[in-house]
């Protein structure tokens, strides 16, 4: 998988991408992770990308120049499944859209800022708009980064046990059961006896319980549509 990130802050992306899972996943060569600088595009002498809002809005507008040619220098070296724009007002990303976009083979992801981007850009190159949530950041990058480690971690291969992301939160549309370690007694807390049972059918069933249990407490929505 190869994915393109847009950004005028490359540098603020090196350190989500340089270490943990993400760098041991594009040194076993399982994917690559390229940050382009928009402002590298800019055909303005100053390297300027922003402009003034139409209609007197305030806030600047990123412009459509440096974005539309860097998009098109990209798509003529391949073919990208999708052109993704992060942004507040976009569909919230959840674990089937990671899911579906792990399967993909190249994507470009552009990070917006000041007031977001020309909207002509989002009605004729964009395919895909995510926002990670209901709020504000200073600029996309961090969502970008967000959406990145959520699609790379599923990769074949990038975690060291490859059944752990199955059982994630939300994969099933539940909340993760608790989990323990050792020691199985410390200060008197202890973990519950059928874990250390070694009955792997009850301990299956007390996991699906639990995790059904703390979905209806903690994430009721979850649920919502359920039988």
């Amino acid at each position: 998988m190869r994915l393109d990130i847009l950004t005028i802050l490359p540098k603020l992306l090196e350190g989500p991408f340089n270490d943990s899972i993400l760098q041991r996943a594009q040194e076993k060569e399982l994917c690559e992770i390229h940050v382009h600088d928009i402002r590298s595009f800019s055909t303005d002498k100053h390297r300027k990308v922003d402009d003034y809002s139409f209609g007197g809005s305030a806030g600047m507008v990123m412009t459509i120049q440096p974005i539309l040619d860097c998009v098109k220098s990209l798509q003529k070296e391949r073919n990208y499944d999708e052109v993704i724009y992060m942004t507040p007002d976009g569909e919230q990303l959840k674990q089937n859209k990671a899911n579906h976009l792990s399967l993909k083979k190249n994507l470009i992801i552009i990070c917006g800022h000041y007031k977001g981007i020309d909207h002509r850009l989002r009605e004729n190159i964009i395919t895909m708009e995510l926002s990670i949530g209901d709020y504000v950041l200073s600029g996309g990058e961090l969502a970008a980064a967000v959406l990145t480690d959520s699609i790379i971690r599923l990769l074949p291969g990038v975690l060291n046990d490859e059944t752990s992301a199955l059982t994630d939160s939300f994969q099933d549309n539940l909340l993760a059961p608790p989990v323990y370690t050792r020691p199985a007694d410390y200060n008197g807390w202890k973990v519950p006896e059928v874990l250390r049972s070694g009955d792997f059918k009850k301990i299956q069933e007390w996991q699906e319980n639990q995790a059904l249990e703390r979905t209806k407490q903690l994430r009721p929505d979850l649920l919502e549509g359920e039988d």
